[in-house]
């Protein structure tokens, strides 16, 4: 049964972002610049389109959850979820990202906590995601939302530290 994402959030209201909401969240990216200093890539609606759609390997479109969360009319932050990835009962943050104005209010912390007791109460009992090792801001949110890191991975563009957070 897919997920409903209406209930990622009881604050924000919650919508699946497509090809046309790309200028929208290359408008929110683009404020970011640390994140992107430290990932090794500009901001472009080129790479936006791309995460919209790209999956893991061995994933369909249909595990993928790329949302956007609104306050009023205002997109506020971008997640992209996959779900059962690696495993059933085990989700993969891809991306997420708050809108450089709201960092450092609590916002992005509430809006991941609520997405996971909602993934709690769907039985799942785990989430992973990557952050860039040399980036502190990302290091520090994460593990902030009581995510461990577990692992190491090289690849070209820079070392990622594979995180995990329990939800049981």
């Amino acid at each position: 049964m897919p997920l409903d994402i209406f209930k990622f959030s009881r604050r924000y209201n919650v919508r699946r972002m497509y090809e046309p909401d790309a200028d929208t969240i290359l408008a929110l990216c683009r404020k970011n610049t640390q994140y992107y200093a430290y990932c090794g890539k500009n901001p472009s609606k080129e790479l936006i389109l791309n995460d919209l759609t790209i999956t893991p390997p061995g994933k369909d479109f249909s595990s993928k959850y790329y949302v956007g969360f609104y306050e009023r009319s205002e997109l506020i932050a971008v997640m992209d979820l996959i779900e059962n990835y690696f495993e059933n009962g085990q989700a993969f943050i891809g991306f997420f990202m708050t809108d450089k104005d709201l960092q450092g209010k609590g916002i992005g912390s509430s809006i991941v906590q609520e997405v996971f007791r909602y993934l709690k109460e769907q039985g799942f009992h785990a989430v992973y995601l990557g952050i860039d090792k040399g980036n502190p801001q990302s290091v520090h949110f994460w593990k902030k939302n009581g995510f461990t890191v577990i692992r190491e991975v090289s690849q070209e563009e820079g070392t990622i530290l594979v995180a995990e957070k329990n939800l049981t």
